[in-house]
């Protein structure tokens, strides 16, 4: 059986993956220092692409103002 991989997650697969609660998660994303999600037929989603960017340093770092 071939094993499948997800390309976007919903929100609480998206924090267990950075091994945080959904709050702390939602309050990284408010804050800007994570990704939005997008938008898949009418669901919110996370790219697991954009999580990884940001944990490799690939992506953007938030301001400096951000308080984590």
């Amino acid at each position: 059986m071939k094993h499948f991989q997800p390309i976007c997650v919903r929100e609480t697969r998206a924090a267990q993956l950075l091994d945080l609660t959904s709050k702390e998660f939602r309050d990284l994303v408010s804050k800007g220092a994570l990704p939005r999600p997008v938008r898949v037929g009418g669901f919110d989603r996370w790219r697991v692409s954009d999580l990884e960017a940001i944990l490799n340093g690939d992506a953007a770092l938030p301001s400096e103002d951000i308080e984590l």
